[in-house]
């Protein structure tokens, strides 16, 4: 699952590339919102834990991951 987060005053959005589910992610985020926890908390495919204040959230985008090709045929 992609993940991308604004963050207010950071140039650059995150990119996470997790294998939680949409729905999974959504209620993160909605408990983040609510002030149910402090921090957006999400775990990348490759263990590490992603951590943003909630009060920094400027959005979130859920999607697919996109799929990546592998080899040097022609399409």
């Amino acid at each position: 699952m992609e993940v991308k987060i604004g963050v207010q005053h950071a140039p650059r959005e995150i990119v996470v590339e997790s294998a939680q589910t949409a729905e999974e992610v959504e209620q993160a985020v909605a408990d983040a919102l609510a002030g149910k926890s402090q921090l957006l908390s999400l775990k990348d495919d490759h263990g590490r834990k992603v951590l943003v204040p909630s009060d920094r959230l400027a959005y979130v985008e859920i999607g697919e991951p996109a799929v990546r090709k592998v080899g040097f045929s022609a399409l």
